[in-house]
């Protein structure tokens, strides 16, 4: 069936390409370079599905979000964004918008986007008016940072979760920065204005966890003086965070399952529970599924706590961020700091960061300290430290063929793409021939074996690269 879609977008090159895709499809499109020709097609034909970019020439997408929510209610709107971050994606969702794209995206993704979006329409649940305001911290010192693809999925999973009551656990690696997902979801809920409270489990005695969560009463065990409210009944009303979630005793995760279950807790020594209203967010850096098999955490409980789940790339992943990431830590440093110089840039991305964001934020703050006020330079920064362990070959390796893409695509300037695959393999080839010949003492049999390459393979690949040194007939 026919609909109509219209793509409000100033980038000529990516309308040009959803407009073909939708006709393709037999549906009617109309294409807007800006917001309020936008809202004007809308206002003449009402579309079934608009695709709206946030950076626009005067009026801005989330501006238009809710004037198009006003000229044309039934229409489902997708948001996309090349700059978009939490606030971004917390407005549009607090807007109305159906889903939340980031660029650069695939064609594909863009097709099941609408088609969901067309088979939602109809089924909308009228929430005008009816959602407190969202609040906006990105300008905070712990605010998340990141414009990759990997964190627009973060902030967008942040948006949708925040203005529900579900639990939600935070996955990743340590460092990535769990405990600001678990703080954006709290002030951005409506529980905002009511307590958060932290629980470190991993630092807390093992024979105490129970008590520190569910709190005592006085005399319940030795040097109960006086009875103690617990983490869980201090947060009335707002949400735990119960980090490295892994770590609870069996006993007690029972304890935590009846808080799911019936909203109460019950003080270690007591008689009676006590009625609380809690939201839980949790997070864990451990593989939560083969505790599960190992029978160390309770399946049940499990699947109570992962009802919303988020994941938290490692830095590796999103290496794109580490400029605005620097940034950020630096603006909070001190306000005079110079900005990064591009080839100091260059080196913090090509530089494995196993400890993740906080590695990089205590390294920068180490580089501060060494530049005296001045530009920051690769010297300045500590050498990998056998706390985080240094990067495996195959991690530097990995972190420089990044490196090496990146500076291809930039060379480019909007040419035609280059055959980076095979251009790749001639910049390494030579490398890997030569060392297997090396480490083998010449001998192109054993080498070939090592490379898992025809002994011709490797004598033509001799005679490409070093043509003076070719013995075709001899091994």
């Amino acid at each position: 069936m026919a609909h109509s879609v219209l793509i409000i977008d100033d980038e000529e090159p990516i309308a040009w390409a959803l407009r073909r895709a939708f006709e393709r499809e037999k549906h009617r499109v109309e294409v807007a370079a800006s917001a309020e020709d936008g809202l004007a097609k809308a206002k003449q034909q009402k579309p079934d599905v608009v695709f709206l970019d946030v950076r626009l020439p005067g009026m801005d997408g989330l501006t238009a979000l809710g004037e198009l929510r006003k000229v044309a209610p039934g229409a489902a709107v997708v948001v996309i964004t090349a700059h978009g971050n939490l606030n971004t994606a917390v407005k549009a969702v607090e807007g109305g918008a159906f889903d939340y794209l980031a660029k650069p995206f695939d064609l594909a993704q863009a097709m099941d986007t609408a088609k969901r979006a067309l088979a939602s329409r109809g089924v909308k649940e009228d929430t005008g008016g009816l959602r407190p305001p969202l609040c906006e911290i990105d300008n905070s010192p712990d605010a998340l940072v990141g414009r990759s693809p990997a964190m627009q999925t973060v902030f967008k999973r942040i948006a949708l979760v925040a203005p529900t009551a579900a639990c939600v656990l935070i996955t990743g690696e340590s460092g990535t920065g769990k405990e600001l997902v678990a703080r954006a979801v709290h002030a951005n809920s409506p529980r905002r204005g009511k307590p958060l409270t932290v629980a470190h489990v991993a630092a807390y005695n093992p024979n105490l966890v129970e008590s520190e969560l569910f709190g005592h009463v006085k005399g319940a065990f030795t040097g109960a003086e006086k009875p103690r409210d617990g983490l869980l009944k201090l947060a009335d009303g707002g949400t735990v965070f119960l980090d490295e979630l892994a770590d609870i005793p069996l006993p007690v995760q029972a304890k935590l399952l009846r808080v799911l279950e019936r909203q109460e807790v019950q003080p270690v020594g007591a008689s009676e529970a006590q009625q609380v209203d809690v939201r839980i967010v949790s997070a864990t850096h451990a593989d939560l599924s083969s505790a599960v098999r190992a029978g160390t955490f309770r399946h049940d409980l499990f699947f109570r706590l992962n009802v919303y789940p988020i994941h938290l790339p490692p830095l590796r992943d999103r290496v794109d961020d580490i400029p605005l990431l620097a940034e950020h830590f630096l603006r909070k440093f001190g306000p005079a700091l110079p900005a990064v110089p591009a080839d100091t840039l260059a080196f913090l991305r090509s530089r494995p960061w196993p400890g993740n964001v906080r590695e990089l934020r205590n390294a920068l703050e180490h580089a501060a300290i060494e530049a005296r006020g001045g530009p920051l330079r690769p010297e300045h920064f500590p050498e990998p430290t056998d706390a985080t362990g240094p990067a495996s070959t195959a991690e530097r390796l990995r972190s420089l063929v990044v490196e090496w893409v990146r500076e291809q695509v930039q060379a480019l300037k909007g040419a035609e793409p280059a055959d980076l695959h095979q251009k790749l393999i001639e910049e390494i080839e030579p490398a890997v021939v030569d060392e297997a010949l090396r480490q083998v003492d010449g001998n192109r049999l054993v080498a070939a074996r090592w490379l898992g390459l025809a002994r011709a393979t490797v004598r033509k690949l001799i005679r490409k690269y070093h043509p003076d040194r070719a013995e075709p007939d001899e091994d």
